[in-house]
């Protein structure tokens, strides 16, 4: 090998070299190295993201007004429990480490040792004690503050935690077991942060709220979300129109306010849907519309007074609709109107359907109950009725809905003395009554439309689209018509545990 390969071999590794130092230095952010500069230093990573809201602004202003409330009731007590339970021995006479002592103390809520007194000598004392503990929140610079009704219910003595810590007396205003509301007050020479409910729907799907209570006794406790649902419907009553939020809410946060970005409630939280007990991010609140209806009127008068028409009502399924020539599956189909009830006196009688109140449509029972409870017993309302196959309007005077509602009695012995009659197109076997008032099923295929809608033995049925039964060709005569007229099912009503409703069945077509 020449002399002159050895200097291109360097010449080339130096290159090399100086190539690879290039490209480690700009993998790790280093400018280029050049002869005579210094390096430039790597940059900090900096990502430029949406702003994520904070709701710091929002809570700072809002919790003076929330609190927690705790409720004591008057519990009587005796050691008759213990003397069944122990052979004779009271609880006081347990040794105090027994563990059956310390469970019975923590069952009934006596932690701290000094809650509860036993009967002793034959006399018995009542001692207030926690039994519920949740949240509320002032909506007047008074005093007077918002909570559900199943956190006070039973209660003797209310307290009322403030965000700083200061413990105040409250008293009962008024409480509506329909929707889950209550009022309190508290009387002080001071006056209180308080928060205003939020305009009628203004809440969206989607939007943010904050829920601030007091979850498991710890305090002020913030919680954000979104709306996930309106008009929720979860079997507490009637009048359920819930809001659902995402927030997490557990227990202790019942009464407390869901608030907007703005500060305003549009919601109060009252129940949550939970396995284990805990927040699964699905959670109920009172929205704010129905909320500030029944607090003015328990502000007012310690009570909510609502209109009744009196009737027993079912939803309009789209069998339902066809059996009666309804365009539409919509309205409250009155299933049994109420002895003496406003509805009775009206002239409504089982199988219309109510499809309007002074004009406004009626698209379900809830809505209706809803329309109804909003407007003042005396008032006269126009009701329009769906009844043999054209619309009708009636006026009705509105009574009040009563505290316990009576349910409309069907007093019959379903003992059957006659033949029993088979209707194999319905797939029923029924017998007429021993009063004569409706025929009663005793038997129904169980591969039958009939079974599939819930018809059982022992139901009697009263009525077919709007006639009375008293016989098996009643029915028969009534398929026959309404094949006639096109119709693809018949109405039924039905009568069992004292209860009405109607039930679809299609016909068989030849």
């Amino acid at each position: 090998m020449s002399t002159s390969n050895k200097p291109v071999s360097w010449t080339r590794s130096r290159l090399m070299a100086a190539a690879a130092s290039i490209a480690i230095a700009g993998a790790i952010g280093v400018g280029a190295v050049t002869t005579g500069t210094a390096p430039v230093l790597a940059q900090a990573v900096k990502v430029e993201a949406p702003q994520v809201p904070s709701f710091a602004d929002v809570v700072s202003q809002v919790s003076p007004a929330v609190v927690s409330v705790q409720v004591k009731s008057n519990v009587r007590t005796t050691s008759d429990m213990g003397t069944q339970l122990f052979g004779g021995q009271g609880f006081d006479d347990l040794p105090d480490d027994h563990p059956l002592k310390r469970f019975f103390r923590e069952f009934r809520g006596d932690q701290d040792g000094g809650q509860w007194q036993q009967r002793r000598g034959g006399r018995e004392r009542a001692l207030p004690r926690p039994t519920a503990q949740g949240s509320g929140f002032f909506i007047s610079e008074d005093g007077y503050l918002v909570t559900n009704n199943h956190v006070v219910d039973g209660g003797s003595e209310y307290t009322v935690v403030m965000d700083n810590g200061d413990e105040l007396n409250a008293r009962l205003i008024g409480k509506d077991a329909r929707t889950d509301l209550a009022v309190l007050k508290v009387d002080a020479d001071r006056k209180f942060t308080y928060v205003n409910f939020a305009e009628d729907n203004q809440v969206r799907v989607g939007d943010w709220v904050v829920a601030v209570g007091n979850p498991f006794g710890l305090g002020g406790t913030v919680t954000a979300g979104i709306v996930s649902a309106r008009g929720r419907d979860i079997g507490a009553g009637p009048y359920d129109d819930f809001i659902q939020i995402d927030a997490a809410v557990n227990r202790g946060n019942s009464g407390g306010p869901a608030f907007d970005l703005k500060g305003e409630v549009v919601g109060i939280n009252t129940a949550i849907f939970s396995p284990s007990g805990g927040s699964v991010g699905i959670a109920f609140a009172i929205p704010a519309s129905t909320a500030k209806e029944v607090v003015k009127d328990l502000m007012d008068t310690g009570s909510v007074k609502r209109g009744w028409i009196g009737v027993q009502i079912q939803p309009v399924t789209k069998d339902i609709a066809d059996s009666l020539g309804l365009s539409e599956a919509k309205g409250a189909i009155v299933s049994e109107p109420q002895a003496n009830g406003p509805a009775v006196k009206a002239g409504i009688k089982s199988g219309d359907v109510i499809t309007a109140v002074n004009g406004k449509l009626v698209n379900g029972p809830r809505e209706l109950a809803r329309m109804i409870g909003s407007i003042n017993p005396g008032e006269t309302v126009e009701v329009t009725l769906w009844r043999d196959g054209k619309s009708q309007n009636v006026q009705m005077t509105l009574g009040e809905l009563p505290e316990t509602q009576q349910q409309a009695s069907t007093d019959r012995n379903q003992q059957q003395k006659a033949e029993p009659s088979s209707l194999a197109d319905l797939g029923l076997t029924v017998a007429p009554a021993d009063d004569g008032k409706g025929l009663v099923v005793t038997d129904v295929d169980p591969q039958s439309d009939a079974a599939d809608r819930g018809i059982q033995p022992g139901d009697i049925i009263t009525s077919v689209n709007s006639r009375e039964v008293n016989g098996a060709q009643d029915i028969t005569s009534a398929l026959a018509d309404a094949e006639k007229s096109g119709r693809k099912a018949v109405l039924m009503q039905i009568t069992r545990d004292n209860g009405s409703r109607f039930v679809a069945l299609p016909i068989a077509r030849s």
